[in-house]
């Protein structure tokens, strides 16, 4: 089965500004983390992210074929025309917070770019490949920290049990699926969000178990991002990430 350029240039948007959008909040903390090694280690996850974007961003400029650029895609859209999930755009919070969302968005891709790698489509499986090894250690990092500060200090477990209260509502909205993911699904390009939900639980469930936390239910879960329907933080987040762009427009490195 064919997928459509209009569904198949949709889903490489929606991964690439998942990354793009996650990378820029993670660059945020650069100067400012708690410690010197994270002070490292966290802008290194960034510029894992920002490279995983910048690969999709080039090949979704290539499938569009419209003489758009991946800066144009990355820089130059309006805040409706991001396809990111909501967990991604979250402001950061304290350490605890970002820790637990990076982990989150971890868990779900990591199983996403190991099925991937096998994608019908040759060029997607070669970024998956490599992606794949770059959100192990995200995974493997961030469950470390997810697990110290939930077993740690009755302060730093009151700050993750409050990171996993507030992460709760967006959680759900990373397994929805619509017209284009089952057609890319269909056609072997990438799995379905909803097959990747019994890995999901299982990284979390293991962490959760040895950092004394658990996964709150949610019922009135949030969602709206893969349809461009944003929160409010979204604005001054591209007005920051823009701001380059659009004060010296067609400038390049």
């Amino acid at each position: 089965m064919e997928v459509s350029r209009d569904h198949f240039v949709t889903f490489l948007l929606r991964l690439a500004d998942d990354h793009l959008i996650l990378g820029h909040r993670l660059s945020e903390w650069c100067g400012h983390a708690p410690m010197l090694e994270e002070d490292l280690a966290m802008p290194n996850i960034a510029l894992d992210l920002i490279g995983q974007a910048r690969a999709l961003y080039q090949y979704a400029a290539e499938v569009e074929g419209k003489g758009r650029s991946e800066d144009d895609l990355a820089y130059l859209r309006r805040e409706r025309e991001y396809l990111n999930c909501l967990m991604v755009e979250r402001p950061n919070g304290d350490f605890a917070h970002t820790m637990l969302r990076q982990f989150y968005f971890a868990a779900f891709m990591h199983p996403f770019w190991e099925k991937a790698s096998a994608s019908t489509d040759e060029t997607l499986a070669g970024i998956a490949a490599k992606a794949v090894k770059e959100v192990s250690y995200h995974v493997r990092h961030c469950g470390e920290w997810v697990i110290r500060l939930g077993d740690g200090t009755e302060e730093s477990a009151a700050r993750m049990k409050a990171a996993v209260e507030a992460l709760a509502p967006y959680v759900d909205e990373l397994f929805e699926t619509d017209a284009v993911s089952e057609a890319v699904s269909k056609a072997g390009i990438a799995p379905a969000p909803a097959s990747l939900r019994s890995s999901f639980d299982s990284t979390v469930q293991r962490v959760f178990a040895e950092a004394f936390l658990d996964m709150p239910e949610t019922a009135w879960p949030q969602t709206g991002g893969r349809q461009g329907r944003h929160g409010e933080a979204m604005g001054y987040l591209l007005a920051e990430l823009q701001h380059i762009q659009r004060t010296y427009p067609g400038a390049v490195w």
